[in-house]
This record gives C-alpha cells, structure tokens and sequence, in this order.
C-alpha cells in the first residue's frame, strides 16, 4: 500500500464542487427556519464546520495528499419542508484534484447539521427514521488545462437559464 506518486505532476489550478442533502422532519425544519434549534444556527455551524474538515482531509483518509487549500466555499440552503442541501466548492493550485476534500467538506457539513438536530429528529424508541443523508456526489471538476472552457460553459448555462 502506498500513496500515488505525483512528483512529476505539474502545480495547476484545481476545483471540485460537491452536494448532498439531509433529509429532516418538517418541524425540525420550521425550528431551524425560525431560528430555534438549542445548539445554535446548524446551517452557519455547518459551513464552519465544512471548511475544517475541508483544512483536515489527508488527516481522515489515510493515502489522501495533503493539499494547499486556496478556497473552500460552504453554501447551505433549505430546498423544501424537509430537505437542506449542502454545496461544498474547494480549490487549490496543486499537483492533484481536491475532489475528497470537497466531499469531506459536504459530508462533514451535513452530519454537523444532524448533530445540532438530532433531538429533534428522534421518535419515541430514540430512533431516526426519517433522517437521512442522501445524494453526496461530485457535480464539477475543474482542472487547469479545461477551466477556461468550464467557467465558459457555465457562463453559457447560466445565460440560457436567466
């Protein structure tokens, strides 16, 4: 077992852009809307929370490479009665993609969000029924050598959906 040898990879700009979501209660959403959730705000806690883990990725995945981290960006966003979605954006200038730091980052953030709910989300037996989280994926990799043809892309999308 090893790590995969980079050394004659080039530094190039790097990005990954991960989501997932959390499907909660709808009484615990309301609780979170209105701001009355005991532990705090989960949706600010949980961007904070994305950034450390983001900062901490080759410490949790043992063959993982430590990487500059240049931005990590936590977006959170209530989609309906029972849903939060996490997008977690990271990039680096570095000899390999941050694709695991992403979904560090989302992952970390939506289970951040089920600790500060979790009391909420119980039934009578201390169970979690409804609680899940669900479709953590990768949505955009960048790297270098494409990212003038990816941000013209997405320039284009965005156009054509305004």
């Amino acid at each position: 077992m090893a790590m995969v040898d980079i050394s004659d990879k080039p530094e190039i700009f790097r990005e990954a852009t991960v989501t997932g979501t959390i499907k909660l209660k709808p009484e615990t959403i309301q609780l979170i809307k209105g701001g009355n959730i005991a532990k705090g705000d989960p949706l600010h806690t949980a961007k904070i929370a994305g950034i450390l883990a983001a900062k901490k990725t080759s410490t949790l995945i043992p063959l993982c490479h430590p990487l500059p981290l240049t931005n990590v960006k936590i977006e959170t966003k209530i989609l309906d009665k029972s849903t939060v979605q996490v997008t977690a954006t990271v990039k680096t200038k570095a000899q390999t993609g941050v694709e695991m730091d992403a979904l560090t980052a989302t992952t970390v953030s939506l289970l951040t969000i089920w600790d500060m709910v979790k009391q909420y989300e119980k039934d009578y037996e201390g169970q979690y029924p409804s609680t899940k989280i669900e479709n953590v994926r990768v949505v955009r990799k960048v790297k270098e050598s494409n990212r003038g043809k990816a941000f013209e892309n997405e320039r284009k999308h965005k156009e054509t959906q305004g």
